[in-house]
């Protein structure tokens, strides 16, 4: 399995491009020494930590070919050859006519020169040693002294003067004679006189035979197939809507079979919620995967639609709608 360097999506084992972004993976291979994935750049295996870059050496020197020591070519021996008798035909002939017989040339036995026969090379292989990093020494910073901030001490606040409030005198309330048995007078409040409104009468009108019905504006929510360039109204008396194609377990309510590319679509693909005036879209486990505007809608996961949203019934955007509201 092929994890995604981008997006982190387990992709299967010789896939090129991510399934869910479609970033091009990289190349993999295989260790030699325990047969773990790794990829083809890699040093060491994450597995055992076998070094790749050996094996791949000692790979190539297995393979070729000792090329043999050629024998060396013996030269013939000019002394040997002068020691001959009458190599050069200098010595008289006694009878021109008779020749003497001529002794046979002795053969001289030349041994073979004997090359050594190459020792075999013992391959060692070669283990592969972690060595931990050292991080090198950092020289200690030398002390800057900084003299510290010396903060001028406040100015003295002036305090603020006194003011004097002189007290405020109520007058002592005047004794007034009273009569015994006698209440005292209290005068009346004042009321002011308010003119009166004439309010003209109204007389009643007599209702028409006509009456205006209200109506209440009901909002229809559309898929638009883009591939078809169909409309497909959700219906109004279920709160889930199906969609899919044609099987035993759950009828689809919007079926795609007679859709282009519909052999993509699972049978029981992705559910439509209807709650209140808000739509929403979840991922039925299908096999393709449902995507909301190119983006995979993981399953367990629902999606609050609005208008404009572009729905994919599997990979590729070859089943395609547009959600609307009227």
């Amino acid at each position: 399995m092929i994890v995604c360097p981008n997006c982190n999506h387990p992709n299967p084992d010789g896939a090129v491009q991510c399934e869910a972004c479609y970033t091009p993976l990289p190349a993999t291979a295989s260790c030699p020494n325990c047969g773990a994935t790794v990829q083809s750049d890699a040093a060491f295996c994450g597995q055992c930590g076998y070094n790749l870059h050996f094996g791949a050496t000692l790979a190539v020197a297995s393979t070729g070919a000792v090329n043999p020591v050629p024998a060396p070519v013996v030269a013939p021996d000019l002394m040997m050859q002068l020691l001959q008798p009458d190599v050069l035909e200098v010595a008289p002939r006694a009878n021109p006519t008779v020749s003497a017989p001529v002794a046979p040339e002795p053969e001289v036995y030349i041994p073979p020169v004997l090359t050594p026969t190459p020792a075999p090379m013992a391959v060692v292989q070669e283990q592969a040693v972690y060595v931990p990093s050292v991080p090198a020494p950092v020289a200690p910073e030398p002390e800057v002294y900084i003299p510290p901030v010396l903060t001028p001490p406040p100015a003295p606040v002036a305090p603020e003067p006194e003011v004097y409030i002189p007290p405020v005198l109520t007058p002592e309330p005047v004794a007034m004679d009273t009569v015994p048995g006698s209440e005292p007078y209290i005068p009346p409040a004042y009321v002011p006189q308010i003119d009166p409104i004439s309010i003209p009468e109204v007389s009643p009108v007599a209702p028409s035979g006509k009456v205006a019905n209200t109506q209440l504006q009901q909002i229809v929510a559309r898929l638009f197939h883009v591939q078809a360039n169909q409309e497909i109204e959700l219906p109004q008396n279920l709160s889930v809507v199906h969609i899919g194609k044609p099987n035993d377990r759950v009828p689809p309510d919007i079926d795609v079979s007679g859709f282009p590319n519909s052999e993509i679509v699972s049978r029981i693909h992705a559910d439509i919620r209807i709650e209140g005036d808000a739509c929403y879209i979840e991922d039925a486990s299908s096999s393709n995967g449902t995507y909301i505007n190119n983006l995979p809608l993981l399953p367990g996961n629902r999606h609050r639609l609005r208008p404009g949203d572009r729905i994919s019934l599997g990979k590729g955007d070859l089943v395609t709608f547009l959600f609307q509201l009227s």
